[in-house]
């Protein structure tokens, strides 16, 4: 929650390109819309995932484990571009050098 009191929207946006899907992911990724983010994915019929998730503002285990779900599902064609905050949760957890996972 930010020093206002307004909590944090969260949104995931998906655009389609023949069979490619890029997922735009803002707000916290948490417990209760990591699913939301995962689904949000898996609706499209793609081959070709990109998720960009550089504005997101929290990212916790629940996160972590949608994105390693998406990893499993779509080897070698998803892209993970990371915020700052996202980038260190993968780091803290050990999945900073994963091949999904594009620096900053």
């Amino acid at each position: 929650m930010d020093p206002g009191g307004a909590p944090p929207v969260f949104s995931a946006r998906a655009e389609v390109t023949g069979d490619h899907v890029r997922v735009t992911v803002t707000g916290e990724v948490d417990m209760a819309t990591a699913d939301t983010m995962v689904q949000t994915t898996l609706r499209e019929s793609a081959r070709q995932v990109t998720l960009d998730l550089r504005a997101v503002t929290f990212f916790d285990s629940a996160a972590i484990h949608a994105v390693v779900q998406l990893a499993r599902r779509f080897p070698k064609t998803l892209t993970v571009f990371p915020s700052r905050q996202v980038s260190r949760v993968l780091e803290i957890s050990g999945l900073g050098d994963q091949e999904w996972l594009r620096p900053l």
